[in-house]
């Protein structure tokens, strides 16, 4: 599935159960609650962190929807632009972007 299919998909869900879509700040909280929840998951070892990781997929894509933003597109933009990124190690092994490719 694509991103902005799930994006919207995600969105009807959320319409049609009555959730939150309006209180971005809201929708932050409770996606940081969902991240301390898959990263719980991970720490732990527990089954479920796949699933634990697209809450934080439905959490991130309600706020893109939010706020009117296709994260397909910025995803596809932000992935060219890293690509085309040029990094050194400083002297403590760190990559240190220099340049923009």
């Amino acid at each position: 599935m694509d991103i902005r299919s799930a994006q919207k998909l995600a969105w009807e869900n959320k319409t049609a159960k009555g959730f939150n879509t309006t209180d971005v700040p809201l929708e932050f909280g409770l996606l940081t609650a969902e991240i301390g929840e898959a990263f719980t998951a991970w720490r732990k070892g527990l089954p479920d962190f796949g699933e634990e990781l697209a809450d934080v997929f439905l959490y991130l894509v309600a706020l893109a929807e939010m706020n009117g933003i296709d994260l397909g597109d910025e995803v596809a933009h932000k992935i060219d632009k890293n690509s085309r990124r040029v990094y050194d190690r400083n002297e403590h092994g760190v990559p240190i972007r220099v340049g923009e490719g």
